[in-house]
């Protein structure tokens, strides 16, 4: 594949459209470069330093691009250039500078979790989010606030088209009432995930199968249903170049446990293993002073998306050289409003309470109306 092209970031994504084929397996990726050569007369013999690394200078004009078709037939030494170190004199230029991003205070009693940002470079940064953002947030992040004290601080979501791997937990199960009903239950680490695709290989090398993924679900009477996933047909034949399957989700499953089902019919049951599960890698990014004491909210399932006019300057943000921040450990906040106006809910109580409540005033009428027995003497 040539480019062509020359590379702003230190990031390549390699997509592959599939199709209806199986994924195809890269066990590496190399890249060449086209040598670029530097030029220069030096009059007398001593030490010469080569400046590189400042994105906002222009390029230089010099009268000696002139004779650049005449240099081409003068000999030339060929100098080695030594490992690059780092200018004392270098002094970050600021990212976006002139504007102050401090958003509107906010009250955060209606936020259930958060995290600690550990940002100690420069003042632009970024992080990605982990499993328990993504497991206890809304789908599309519309409750993350970012605080810096009692204030917002502006942020833009970058979603990427990486896509993380999770090795499962599987184990096979055979329905006794159906012999011939091979069954897989995928364990993961959190509800919630936003799970695209599972991927699977096959030890048996002929055979032909639906598969279908689901999961159980309770509503809020506390009754079960099953919350389809996707299904996909496979076909495996011992001239096939792999014998891994994926399936695309159809959407995020809600629980952390996944049911993979197949029907063998009168043939021998599939034997599956090497499960995974993959998910879309996305990112937060920003702008803060260094060592500033920033926090993550999240797990508000009220919260409508904020509006920040960060997305003005969109363009110079994703440009920027950007400071990796991480994550700490997750907190649930003690006092969450929405959490305390929810939980005597779950389960079905509120349902059952008040189905209760009704069967008492029945039988209370019921006994009102019947008549009373004749006194005895």
């Amino acid at each position: 594949m040539s480019l062509d092209t020359v590379l702003r970031s230190r990031e390549l994504v390699l997509l592959i459209q599939n199709g209806d084929s199986p994924p195809l397996t890269v066990s590496a990726v190399r890249v060449k470069r086209r040598p670029v050569y530097l030029t220069f007369l030096a009059r007398q013999a001593g030490a010469f330093h080569l400046l590189s690394g400042n994105t906002q200078c222009a390029a230089p004009h010099y009268d000696l691009a002139a004779l650049g078709l005449n240099l081409s037939s003068v000999p030339v030494s060929a100098i080695s250039l030594p490992p690059s170190a780092v200018n004392p004199d270098f002094h970050a230029p600021e990212v976006l500078p002139g504007i102050e991003l401090h958003g509107a205070p906010i009250e955060v009693k209606a936020w259930k979790y958060r995290k600690e940002v550990k940002h100690s470079g420069g003042n632009a940064g970024q992080f990605e989010l982990d499993l328990d953002v993504l497991a206890h947030s809304q789908s599309g992040f519309a409750d993350l606030r970012l605080l810096l004290g009692s204030n917002q601080v502006p942020y833009l979501i970058q979603h990427t088209s990486i896509r993380r791997t999770l090795l499962p937990e599987v184990v096979s199960t055979n329905d006794s009432k159906n012999p011939k009903l091979s069954r897989w239950i995928v364990k993961l680490p959190q509800s919630g995930l936003p799970i695209t695709r599972l991927s699977c290989v096959a030890q048996t090398l002929l055979f032909e199968r639906s598969l279908s993924l689901y999961e159980e679900l309770a509503d809020e009477r506390g009754d079960t249903y099953l919350h389809a996933l996707g299904t996909a047909t496979w076909v495996q034949t011992p001239e096939g170049r792999t014998r891994e399957f994926a399936l695309t989700l159809a959407g995020s499953p809600q629980s952390d446990t996944l049911i993979l089902e197949t029907e063998n019919g009168d043939n021998s049951p599939l034997e599956l293993n090497q499960f995974k599960v993959f998910y879309p890698a996305s990112r937060i990014l920003f702008k803060a002073p260094p060592d500033a004491e920033l926090y993550l909210y999240y797990g508000n399932p009220e919260v409508s998306a904020p509006s920040y006019d960060l997305s003005l300057v969109a363009n110079q943000l994703l440009a920027a050289d950007k400071q990796t921040a991480s994550l700490s450990a997750e907190e649930q906040l003690k006092k969450s409003f929405w959490h305390d106006q929810q939980a005597p809910a779950k389960g079905g109580m509120i349902f059952w309470g008040v189905l209760a409540v009704v069967v008492v005033g029945l039988l209370l009428i019921i006994a009102r109306l019947l008549p009373k027995a004749p006194p005895t003497g």
